[in-house]
């Protein structure tokens, strides 16, 4: 903000921002390309999140922008109730065959909280068009991260974004977070043996009563919460299998891991699981357009069509400029082959960054598939204990990382719901070697410089 922008003292206030970061002056970023993003004072970053893991193609695509204006020159906005358009159709039948989900119908609205949204009523209107009133109940897990609208929250097991708004939630259950690294530690509800993870699951359901519970709902890799945590082994076979004798449906959040991010075109695809619904956004449209997708499968889209319909609805759905742009993101991702490329240039990123920090003394693990990278910080590497949160040491890992040109992704609370650190990269899929070489250096100064000031704070 520049000082003739600024209120002067005396004067009527004028309208301004409100920030998602207060107390802190950010830059004003004026162009982005590739993974790059320059702001007003020229200086360059190179993006290792890919904003909130959401640019996948890479920034400052012409063609995108081209597939928006030849929508948008036609028209932009038709109600959903009144019309549908070519660009819906058509992005429905390309994408389709990509789904987890077996012939899917898909409800497309405006980003990821949304989208669940809208998959807890599809999972609600399904068991009401089966004459299933009762099954109200529905599952999540702790450490998970489903959105910040007040349901998507609820259902989210993470304490931090929790806390302040605990008293309007409670509608929903949790289960233990799939979390090897942490598996058997009770501050952290998370278990790390498939078995066990299923048998608790098949132990909720029990003890919710029979015919009670609607659905279970879970990212197929973890992200934001717990940074880039792949389940145990044969976890996903045995919930499935658990989910389906029971007649409780499968809720897939592919919100971060959708679109090719961790190196398949979806998370559950790593196993060969099949979802009844299913969530997507952020790389549905790269990052482009506010665009998510709650899918549902054939057998649930034609039991509410066949039930009565579906009460829903939200302004800006089914967008055809959405649709436009979502469309050349796929074809971005066929022609280009990025799919194969996160795959490989993940495998890449994970080594470089185990090479330059594998070792140090306050990381606790390198995981991750495709490029969602994570990296779990401790302050006894041994004992797997966190830095207290007053130590604020991801604070000083991201600061350190931006003064440097890096940007991350991070997460905290992840060890007991208040204490732990993670960070999260998530780059463009068209990341070059030599940038990933940078993310890795620049990461490894940042991690180091941090918790060695983290440590002098503790004394």
């Amino acid at each position: 903000m520049s000082a003739a922008d600024r209120p002067v003292a005396g004067e009527p206030a004028v309208g301004r921002v409100f920030q998602r970061v207060l107390g802190r002056e950010l830059p004003i970023a004026v162009r982005a390309e590739g993974c790059t993003i320059w702001d007003a004072a020229g200086r360059a970053y190179l993006d290792a999140a890919g904003g909130a893991i959401v640019v996948n193609v890479g920034h400052g695509r012409q063609s995108i922008v081209d597939a928006m204006e030849r929508q948008a020159r036609a028209f932009t906005y038709v109600h959903g109730t009144t019309f549908t358009t070519e660009a819906l159709e058509t992005y429905a039948r390309a994408v389709g065959r990509y789904l987890p989900v077996d012939d899917p119908a898909i409800y497309p609205v405006s980003g990821g909280s949304e989208a669940i949204e809208s998959c807890l009523k599809l999972v609600r209107s399904y068991h009401l068009s089966r004459r299933e009133p009762d099954r109200t109940v529905v599952i999540a897990r702790w450490g998970s991260y489903h959105g910040n609208s007040i349901g998507a929250l609820d259902l989210s097991g993470r304490e931090p974004l929790r806390r302040p708004y605990e008293p309007w939630l409670g509608r929903f259950s949790h289960v233990n977070a799939a979390y090897p690294y942490r598996g058997g530690e009770a501050a952290a509800h998370a278990l790390g043996d498939a078995e066990a993870l299923a048998a608790e699951l098949e132990a909720a359901i029990a003890e919710a009563g029979q015919g009670r519970v609607a659905a279970f709902v879970a990212e197929p890799i973890v992200g934001a919460t717990l940074g880039a945590v792949a389940p145990p082994d044969g976890y996903w076979p045995a919930i499935a299998e658990v989910c389906r004798r029971h007649g409780v449906l499968l809720v897939a959040d592919e919100v971060m891991t959708g679109f090719g991010r961790t190196g398949r075109w979806f998370g559950m695809d790593h196993w060969g699981v099949r979802a009844d619904v299913m969530a997507a956004a952020k790389g549905v449209a790269g990052g482009y357009f506010p665009l998510g997708l709650a899918v549902a499968s054939g057998n649930v889209y034609e039991t509410i069509n066949a039930g009565g319909g579906f009460v829903h609805g939200f302004t800006y759905s089914h967008s055809p400029v959405g649709a436009a742009v979502a469309s050349e993101v796929l074809r971005i991702l066929e022609t280009e082959k990025l799919v194969e490329a996160s795959a490989a240039k993940g495998e890449r990123l994970r080594a470089l960054v185990s090479d330059r920090l594998g070792g140090h003394a306050n990381v606790g693990e390198v995981r991750g598939r495709g490029l969602l990278v994570g990296v779990e910080l401790v302050a006894d590497r041994a004992t797997r204990r966190p830095f207290p949160r007053a130590a604020r040491l991801i604070e000083g890992v991201v600061a350190h990382a931006r003064d440097a040109g890096l940007l991350l992704y991070h997460g905290t609370g992840n060890a007991d719901g208040t204490n732990g650190d993670t960070v999260l990269l998530g780059p463009p899929f068209v990341v070059t070697d030599d940038e990933m070489k940078t993310i890795a250096a620049r990461l490894g100064d940042a991690v180091e410089r941090a918790a060695a000031e983290a440590s002098g704070r503790l004394g």
